[in-house]
């Protein structure tokens, strides 16, 4: 039961929040949930615009405010990252599960997102669509997850949980599609800045900032296609570290990872600002650069590169050897579409690392 406004709130104000709740049923389709759910999640919504752009704290206060709502022993947010889902927000008796990465195609959670559709699981043991085992593990028999839509694309779930069979009724659902629709006002206003957290992980890489392999096609596809139109120069520069496994395995992967870094750092403080550096494997980088004279300004830049990323760098009071092999492909020389590129500057990194004997 919704507590009685405080003697002599304003008529105004009550009014108000009358036409809110009506607003909000209205959205729904009728009057499903009672006034407290609704003023809760209204409340939800201020809280959350204290958030502002932390997307982090935005998920894990929805997670935790979905889980009291629906009652649920447990709430996630899950986010669609390549072929995974990971849990970036869980609250209850998920909370250890954070960071977790499980693969997209066996779960719940994976065909929310490519149905985007709301989905229930009333009993894990008698539904096809869950990991049965995974439901064990975690003591869970029931489920809702629903979608997280940002800019037209389902980018992740919102899922409550619990221990008993048929936890969940549809006024749950209503609720989670309320919150949800919260990390989407969220993740919407983050859109609008440059260094949108979702963007960034979507586009870069964690490790080294760098683009990722995606964003990397994704600049070279347009690329290719103005310096076609405009019958311009474009080189592409396949690098692969030298001696990344022996690091490794002689100072350990922290040293590794540090290597990465290092490489990372120096290929891009020695690009143009019109290039693109980007990580594209574990020890493989590429380069985009447009508007080259040909073949040989190609190799200035490689040489350059190698150059730069040989000095050695160190690491805890060690120093470690850093190398790298660079394969060169130039349009229109080598071809003009961005597969036949690749392919050319692919090859020519073998040549160059077997030529050096490296590993």
């Amino acid at each position: 039961m919704l507590a009685r406004p405080a003697r002599g709130a304003p008529i105004c104000a009550k009014r108000a929040l009358t036409q809110t709740f009506d607003a909000m049923k209205n959205d729904l389709g009728g009057p499903r949930l009672d006034n407290a759910t609704l003023l809760e999640i209204i409340r939800a919504q201020s809280d959350i615009a204290r958030l502002g752009l932390d997307l982090g704290g935005v998920m894990a206060f929805v997670a935790e405010r979905t889980e009291h709502l629906t009652g649920a022993q447990g709430a996630a947010v899950e986010l669609a990252e390549g072929g995974e889902m990971v849990y970036r927000a869980a609250s209850g008796s998920v909370a250890g599960m954070l960071g977790l990465r499980l693969a997209r195609e066996s779960s719940l959670s994976g065909l929310c997102v490519s149905s985007g559709e709301i989905l229930r699981c009333d009993d894990s043991e008698a539904d096809p669509r869950v990991d049965r085992e995974a439901c064990r593990r975690v003591g869970l028999r029931s489920m809702i997850v629903t979608p997280l839509k940002h800019l037209d694309a389902t980018v992740g779930v919102l899922k409550v949980v619990a221990p008993e069979v048929g936890a969940f009724d549809d006024d749950d659902i209503e609720t989670l599609s309320l919150m949800s629709g919260l990390i989407a006002a969220a993740m919407f206003h983050a859109a609008r800045h440059e260094t949108s957290e979702l963007y960034l992980r979507a586009t870069h890489d964690a490790l080294t900032g760098l683009p990722n392999r995606a964003l990397f096609y994704d600049r070279l596809r347009q690329s290719v296609d103005l310096a076609v139109r405009s019958e311009g120069g474009l080189g592409v520069l396949n690098l692969d570290m030298d001696g990344l496994k022996p690091i490794n395995d002689r100072y350990g992967h922290r040293a590794g990872d540090a290597a990465i870094r290092e490489t990372a750092a120096r290929i891009a403080s020695n690009s143009r600002r019109v290039d693109t550096a980007a990580r594209v494997g574990g020890d493989e980088f590429a380069m985009i650069l447009p508007g080259i004279d040909g073949r040989s300004d190609a190799e200035v830049y490689s040489r350059r590169i190698r150059e730069k990323v040989g000095e050695p760098f160190e690491f805890e009071g060690q120093t470690i050897e850093l190398g790298v092999s660079v394969g060169v492909a130039v349009l229109p020389e080598d071809g003009v579409e961005m597969t036949r590129l690749l392919d050319r500057a692919d090859q020519a990194m073998y040549v160059a690392k077997r030529g050096k004997g490296a590993e």
